[in-house]
């Protein structure tokens, strides 16, 4: 497999929700290509938690990460096993887990499969990539648009900063905050909801960032702290940078907010990888889940 792209994460959610009728699926928005954004929901809890992922084309390893966690969550839940010494159905009885698998599945594809001949936004693409028809280093959406620049905390400060004025693999920002049809997705689904904190997996560095700019509430960084400790990541508190979703939901609802840094070594991390990145997300996101 060259890499889990949008058919397969389309097939694994309906594989899925025949073999766990409790899972709902919902479709939160569109790409700039048409494709729709899915949110999986798991648990019956009046306390709701999301999680996303591969908000960035060639972090699309972060998807599977994520499903396959689902999945074992559903297993646990449907046989009322434990699962790493967690009660699955207390806590899917006290909380609802919302996730968004794939973030920009978009640009997954053209990570993945590369840059088709009719493709409608071609002669642009290969001009924002440098005449280059390789796009394995691919960050953005189809537009060119760094997603997780796009969100409004800050945004014209880490406009001024990136230093990007058009369109490219990564870092650009786009013309102005939510323009783009995947970041205003992820935030309206994120303002329909009564979220308690939420985590955004991302590649590589095997780290978890917690804070933003004194908005995050006290229990933020002690959280993190337990997240780190459970996979020997490091909870880092970070600086100089804005307009991220964990930022924008810190801000906007003084609430808990982590992106996770799954991993190390160059994006895309190989598939090959899988179930070690999977062992070490996974008491993370359980952490995370039954805090």
């Amino acid at each position: 497999m060259l890499g889990y792209d949008y058919e397969t994460l389309v097939s694994e959610l309906n594989r899925l929700g025949k073999i766990y009728p409790f899972l709902q699926t919902t479709c939160i928005g569109q790409s700039v290509m048409g494709k729709d954004i899915y949110a999986l929901r798991i648990g019956h809890g009046t306390k709701e938690i999301h999680f996303n992922a591969a908000m960035h084309a060639n972090e699309w390893i972060t998807a599977p990460l994520l499903v396959q966690f689902v999945e074992d969550l559903a297993c646990a839940y449907a046989r009322g096993t434990a699962w790493q010494g967690r009660n699955v159905r207390r806590i899917l009885s006290e909380y609802a887990l919302w996730v968004v698998p794939m973030v920009n599945p978009d640009g997954v594809e053209l990570v993945i499969h590369g840059l088709p001949e009719d493709h409608p936004h071609r002669d642009a693409l290969l001009a924002w990539n440098k005449g280059s028809l390789s796009f394995i280093n691919w960050k953005a959406n189809i537009r060119g648009v760094d997603l997780n620049d796009q969100f409004p905390a800050h945004w014209e400060e880490e406009k001024l900063r990136r230093d990007h004025d058009g369109p490219g693999e990564r870092d650009y920002g786009g013309e102005s905050p939510l323009s783009e049809p995947e970041a205003a997705a992820l935030a309206g689904f994120t303002e329909c909801h009564d979220f308690e904190l939420v985590v955004a997996l991302h590649t590589q560095g095997r780290e978890i960032y917690w804070n933003y700019r004194d908005y995050e509430p006290a229990e933020a960084e002690a959280l993190a702290v337990r997240m780190a400790l459970a996979s020997q990541y490091e909870a880092v508190k970070l600086t100089g940078s804005d307009a991220g979703y964990k930022d924008w939901f810190i801000q906007h609802f003084g609430r808990p907010g982590f992106t996770v840094e799954v991993g190390l070594g160059v994006n895309p991390l190989p598939i090959e990888t899988f179930a070690l990145l999977y062992e070490e997300v996974v008491p993370i996101l359980l952490t995370a889940l039954d805090n």
